[in-house]
């Protein structure tokens, strides 16, 4: 069963719906690291006009509608017949999750159901749920999240609605220097001012690791083969942990002291390793280099 887009002339609207608390949000969010382009919380009266300002995209369109309300309902009824009237493919996903579930996961969040008003949690859902009832019964793929962590439930929508055939896991190797701090969106931080530092060559200085000679001084050093080796090695070991938990994107910091020579050059060799690798015989890298402080050093 595939439910995504494979171009402008056999497009498909995906429409994400549920219980609150069921986890539509993430699943909206899975989509979005798929490809899809997501629209959150839609009124369904402009579902129409979001088909037809993306028609010339070849982008897989997503929303995510709540049709609590009674008129929400009848717009989303009507949207959905003139899709078919032009012959627009729609999917319906209905995101749901057992009653003592949700109860549980509104009660740790410490916020109030949006139909509960002065009554229980499970007042709330039990209303929700009779208005969803025939939205329910009429989705194209319901979704249990009741026994699926948000991992597990990214890792289900990733399965069912990968629009990229390419890779599993986008990789930034990210240089820095540490005089200028340690990036603090970084994954997986390594130092290697352990490799003799080209600023005290009189001829290497002023160049920086993208230049040749700085990077053949750098990568030829003692123990630099050895390391970027085991560093592969390490990241095989985990990149298989973050797909297993969901996480596509990963960045991995290079530091050296200024982030011009030894870290850049490291950086650039590692995403060249790394870009067009396989964590396994299902799951593809991509990888570039990011040079975060090179040329703040004057």
């Amino acid at each position: 069963m595939l439910f995504r887009s494979d171009g402008v002339m056999n497009r498909e609207v995906v429409i994400i719906t549920g219980m609150s608390g069921a986890g539509r949000s993430t699943v909206a969010h899975a989509m979005e690291d798929q490809g899809w382009y997501v629209i959150d919380n839609l009124p369904p009266s402009l579902l129409l006009s979001v088909v037809d300002m993306t028609e010339r995209s070849a982008d897989s369109v997503a929303v995510v509608i709540d049709v609590r309300g009674r008129q929400f309902f009848d717009d989303l009824n009507r949207s959905l017949a003139e899709l078919a009237e032009r012959g627009i493919a729609r999917k319906i996903i209905f995101v749901d999750a057992a009653d003592d579930i949700l109860v549980r996961r509104f009660e740790s969040s410490r916020r109030p159901h949006p139909l509960q008003a002065k009554d229980r949690i499970v007042d709330g859902i039990d209303r929700e749920r009779e208005k969803l009832r025939e939205l329910r019964s009429g989705a194209d793929l319901v979704i249990d999240s009741s026994q699926l962590n948000v991992h597990q439930l990214e890792k289900k929508i990733g399965e069912l609605f990968s629009t990229d055939s390419g890779a599993s896991l986008k990789v930034n190797v990210l240089s820095f220097g540490y005089k200028y701090g340690i990036p603090v969106d970084s994954d997986l931080v390594m130092d290697c001012r352990f490799i003799p530092n080209p600023h005290w060559n009189p001829e290497l200085r002023p160049k920086n690791g993208l230049d040749s000679e700085v990077s053949a001084a750098v990568l030829s050093a003692d123990n630099v083969a050895e390391f970027l080796d085991r560093y592969i090695a390490l990241f095989q070991s985990i990149g298989n942990g973050y797909l297993r938990e969901g996480k596509k994107f990963i960045t991995l910091a290079i530091g050296c002291t200024g982030g011009k020579h030894r870290s850049v050059a490291v950086a650039e060799e590692l995403a060249r390793r790394i870009n067009g690798s396989h964590i396994d015989e299902s799951h593809s890298v991509s990888a570039h280099a990011i040079h975060r402080d090179l040329g703040r050093e004057r």
